[in-house]
């Protein structure tokens, strides 16, 4: 059966979840938000875009940066609210120069930083 983006559940915002994880690893690198068009556009160019909530425009991950995200699989979750992204990560995930936007962990009651930016 053909998907249809329209078919999984959007906040009041138009928006769902999508997290990008790492296909060869499963190193959690991201989470961003897409709209049913940035769903659309990730399955048409296999470039993972999503909707920049700060400047209300589509965002394709590494189109300035370099650090692309090419899409291996989408998956949906059970209740259609969250969306999967297996990727191809090139370079950091993160604008912090991160390999992931999870580098701080919460152990013994402190903040530590568990990955420090890449060369």
């Amino acid at each position: 059966m053909p998907f249809d983006p329209a078919s999984l559940t959007y906040d009041a915002a138009g928006l769902i979840p999508a997290i990008a994880q790492d296909a060869a690893t499963g190193e959690v690198l991201m989470l961003a938000w897409m709209n049913a068009a940035a769903v659309a556009r990730t399955l048409e160019t296999g470039r993972v875009t999503y909707w920049s909530r700060s400047r209300q425009a589509f965002w394709v991950k590494g189109e300035t940066s370099g650090h692309v995200q090419r899409l291996v699989e989408l998956r949906v979750d059970c209740d259609r609210d969250c969306l999967l992204a297996l990727v191809d990560q090139e370079g950091p995930a993160c604008h912090t120069n991160r390999r992931s936007c999870f580098y701080t962990a919460l152990r013994d009651g402190a903040e530590i930083e568990i990955l420090s930016p890449m060369a």
